[in-house]
């Protein structure tokens, strides 16, 4: 906690199966009734959330910074106005608290000098009065029968030092009861920052907010604009979203860039396999179908698009292409024999039809329990059995039906001989042979 301001809860509910943002929903409708005055907000308890979070208390955090405080805490507050305007944010506040009720003490320096005090002793009197003295000198009594040490501090009790009259009167003199405090200074109620957080030598604050029933991706989407609606910002003052909607996007763009890798990878590998670019983005048009099936089946069952729904699609990616490159290196390979592109693609089907959906079929069986998403964290790993189950399922019907036709519209014209300097049939050896004498 930042002070006694503050307060943090750590519940933990037995069997509650009910919808959670629900619940906090009607959290804060109950202790907005009972406490108007208090900001409630609800922290990641899970280890797993905390580090992805990389120390954000919400889902949201926004962090604005900059030399001029005054400035920061003005565009905090035009943040907090644009993300208050966007229904589904919920606890939008500042995390820190920038008005902290202090006192501030305006010293008489003349009126101080001509009762011969001076400011060393004031500030003695007030470490003392207002915290404790461990903190400006160490003291420590070492016990000798028990060899134990002690640190020794002094502190005036907190309950007698409740109001501003109370604190007028610490006696500022060793053994005297005067002077005291408010004979030389005036006490005044005021505010200050009860809490100074620093990036470098750079002060900032930060704007924290929850969702409710909206993926973390959308949701930073609409930070982002809001940051935007801005506008120009001075000179020196920079904001940026932080935790654990940077790290979803630095996950997703690695994602994408990784699936992009891979399908450019498998496309090389299976060029240099056929011989032939044509017949590799046949092979790829599967990919359209899995990430279809994964999308639709991730939508039918309230399912978002998020790092594990992104891992099953490109789990469901390998397996679809490896049964189209069943299919495709059977039909290729008849096509070279009966020069008939579209027989050639029937007769493919109709024997790789079983291999091909027993390799789906087990994938999917495999994958039900985890789509399902019973027991402890279910929830979190069931976007990957889903999109995997979508993915397979759109791609095993496009696999057998549509990528037939399309290898037949490829190939209709295709040659028949084999462009490599060395082919593995014996046309394309023999007819390399006779082409030899003729260069």
């Amino acid at each position: 906690m930042a002070g006694p301001h503050e307060a943090v809860f750590q519940i933990a509910l037995k069997d509650y199966e009910h919808d959670m943002d629900s619940f906090r929903d009607e959290y804060r409708k109950r202790l907005k009734a009972a406490l108007p005055d208090v900001q409630v907000s609800f922290e990641p308890i899970e280890l797993t959330d905390k580090v992805l979070s990389q120390g954000s208390p919400t889902p949201i955090e926004v962090r604005i910074a900059g030399k001029n405080k005054k400035n920061n805490e003005k565009y905090a507050g035009k943040l907090i106005e644009e993300l208050k305007a966007i229904p589904y944010f919920r606890d939008v506040q500042l995390a820190q608290s920038i008005k902290y009720p202090s006192y501030d003490i305006n010293i008489d320096r003349v009126r101080a000098a001509q009762l011969g005090i001076d400011l060393a002793e004031v500030t003695r009197s007030l470490i003392a009065a207002t915290s404790s003295s461990r903190y400006t000198e160490k003291n420590t009594w070492i016990d000798e029968k028990a060899g134990l040490s002690y640190n020794v501090q002094v502190q005036v009790p907190i309950d007698k030092m409740k109001d501003e009259k109370e604190i007028g009167e610490i006696p500022l003199l060793k053994n005297s009861s005067r002077p005291i405090l408010s004979d030389i200074a005036t006490i005044t109620p005021s505010y200050t920052y009860g809490e100074n957080d620093n990036l470098g030598a750079m002060p900032y604050i930060s704007v924290t907010a929850n969702i409710d029933h909206t993926d973390l991706k959308t949701a930073s989407n609409d930070v982002q604009r809001s940051i935007k609606a801005l506008g120009e910002l001075p000179r020196g003052l920079s904001v940026e979203q932080i935790g654990l909607g940077k790290v979803l996007n630095e996950t997703m763009d690695s994602l994408q860039a990784g699936l992009a890798v891979a399908i450019i990878v498998i496309f090389l590998m299976l060029s240099a396999n056929f011989q032939s670019f044509k017949v590799s983005m046949v092979v790829l048009t599967t990919v359209p179908a899995v990430v279809l099936g994964s999308l639709l089946m991730l939508l039918m069952t309230g399912s978002t698009l998020n790092m594990q729904s992104y891992m099953g699609i490109i789990m469901s990616v390998g397996v679809s292409i490896a049964n189209a490159v069943l299919l495709i290196t059977n039909a290729e390979h008849i096509r070279k024999h009966n020069q008939n592109a579209l027989a050639a693609a029937r007769e493919a089907a109709s024997l790789r039809l079983r291999p091909i959906i027993m390799t789906s079929l087990a994938m999917i069986v495999g994958m039900l329990p985890m789509a399902i998403g019973h027991g402890e964290g279910g929830e979190q790993v069931s976007p990957l059995g889903r999109a995997v189950i979508g993915g397979l399922l759109f791609s095993t019907f496009a696999v057998l039906v549509i990528l037939p036709l399309i290898f037949a519209w490829a190939q209709e014209k295709s040659s028949t001989q084999s462009i490599s300097l060395d082919p593995e049939d014996e046309e394309s050896k023999h007819y390399i042979a006779a082409l030899k004498p003729l260069s």
